[in-house]
């Protein structure tokens, strides 16, 4: 990209960015209007590739002190958050599980069990990475699998097909238990502090089932469609893991046990209440350890992505502001306007709306400031409460266009096979299958069962 080609891609975010704050003023406060404005602009670079993803994610840092949103305290302490460190650890085991060659091994055994048709392999790891996420972290999921799907081809078209789908097979299997994503643990919190009956896990699982197998078969289809001249090349070998490769696994195995022992099955089981971020991370530290000793700092520091821990950083800071400047309430606040609809269109309006905003805050965020507004709504209307929030709830984690939606998108554009703008282009057609096929079982099935 030369300088004039670089330098018309930064004009025309800013350009963006002014019609934004234009648009936003007539209704919101300054800072609200401000904020949109430098979400676009961003949102614009990162698109568009105007400058590098890291330069654009740590100007938050800079813009939004300047436009009053938030201090630069209170803007750089989320570039820390302990999420973040969750993420390193995880990126400390994926560098291990590729400098060993253990991901060969993983993908050898799993091309013995699936179909090595393209398509196969692309149902193969969206299923895969969709049942493991709803009982793990969608994060540690994605960490984990990436390697071993970027290891199955040298073709970087096929390459970036398998990464976006081990990252929404994620996204879309995180929602299958209680247990699978954040904000479903946050909805069964709000439940009890509003004395609504708990959904059983099983009663959970059961309506989410075929939401979770009809986004299956959607995305994998897309996925797989103009690969029809595109092979896989399969060379099983049964050799014996290495010395290095099972101490990895060790770690792998254990981390998985102790993040199955640790979470919560409500109402049956507590959990442990370890922070899975320092659980992540200190699996992370041990491969530099004796008798592990499998990454050493001086080779492998440069494997570590940064850009995208500053990227999470960025989301959220923006999601801080959203907070901060009550634009998440006010939007929220819309919704009362829409009361008076039929159940069919409210939950359209929540569902798109609850989608979109996802994608540029966190959904953990989101969702905590939603639900209780929710609540209120159902209060004052005869829709059934939890089916609104359930609704929203599922929303929060379909979000498949930016890198910020959602871990597993973000972990996926660290692989460097992805640009921005494929993921906005299929992210967009999966954010409009998601609110459809969510609207559609909400109201045919749902309904009628809580």
């Amino acid at each position: 990209m030369t300088k004039s080609e670089q330098t018309k891609k930064i004009v025309l975010a800013l350009f963006f960015g002014i019609l934004a704050f234009a648009g936003m003023y007539p209704f919101f406060t300054f800072a609200q209007s401000s904020m949109v404005a430098i979400i676009v602009l961003m949102v614009t670079l990162w698109t568009n590739e105007g400058l590098p993803l890291a330069v654009v994610s740590l100007l938050p840092i800079v813009l939004f002190p300047a436009a009053g949103i938030l201090t630069t305290k209170a803007t750089a302490i989320n570039y820390a958050n302990p999420i973040i460190y969750l993420f390193l650890g995880g990126f400390l085991i994926a560098i291990a599980v590729e400098k060993t060659g253990l991901h060969k091994v993983i993908a050898n055994r799993m091309l013995a069990l699936f179909p090595s048709s393209t398509r196969g392999i692309i149902f193969a790891l969206i299923i895969t990475s969709g049942l493991l996420s709803s009982v793990l972290s969608n994060t540690t999921t994605t960490l984990l699998l990436l390697p071993i799907a970027l290891f199955l081809t040298e073709n970087v078209k096929l390459k970036m097909r398998l990464a976006l789908g081990i990252a929404y097979g994620a996204s879309i299997g995180g929602i299958l238990t209680p247990i699978g994503t954040p904000p479903n643990l946050i909805l069964l919190g709000i439940m009890e502090e509003m004395n609504i009956p708990a959904i059983p896990f099983a009663k959970w699982v059961y309506l989410v089932s075929p939401l979770v197998l009809v986004m299956f078969l959607v995305v994998g289809f897309v996925l797989s469609l103009g690969l029809k001249d595109t092979h896989i090349q399969t060379n099983l070998k049964r050799d014996p893991l290495t010395g290095s490769q099972k101490k990895v696994l060790y770690i792998i195995v254990g981390l998985i046990t102790m993040l199955l022992i640790n979470a919560p099955v409500k109402p049956f089981y507590n959990g442990l209440g370890l922070s899975e971020p320092g659980i992540l991370l200190s699996a992370g530290l041990l491969l530099f350890m004796p008798p592990f000793s499998i990454l050493d700092w001086m080779e492998d520091k440069d494997n570590i992505p940064y850009r995208i821990m500053f990227l999470f950083g960025a989301g959220f800071a923006i999601a801080r502001a959203f907070t901060e400047t009550d634009m998440a309430t006010v939007i929220a606040d819309y919704l009362i306007h829409f009361a008076h609809m039929p159940l069919l269109f409210f939950i359209l309006v929540i569902a798109a709306m609850v989608t979109f905003t996802t994608e540029i805050t966190s959904n953990t965020a989101l969702i905590s400031i939603m639900l209780p507004i929710l609540y209120e709504v159902a209060e004052q209307t005869a829709f059934s409460a939890t089916l609104i929030m359930l609704v929203a709830t599922i929303c929060a984690s379909y979000a498949f266009m930016l890198p910020i939606a959602t871990p597993p998108n973000a972990i996926a554009m660290s692989s460097g096979v992805i640009k921005i703008k494929t993921m906005a282009a299929y992210g967009f057609i999966f954010n409009i299958a998601g609110i459809l096929l969510i609207v559609t079982i909400a109201n045919l099935f749902w309904v009628n069962v809580l």
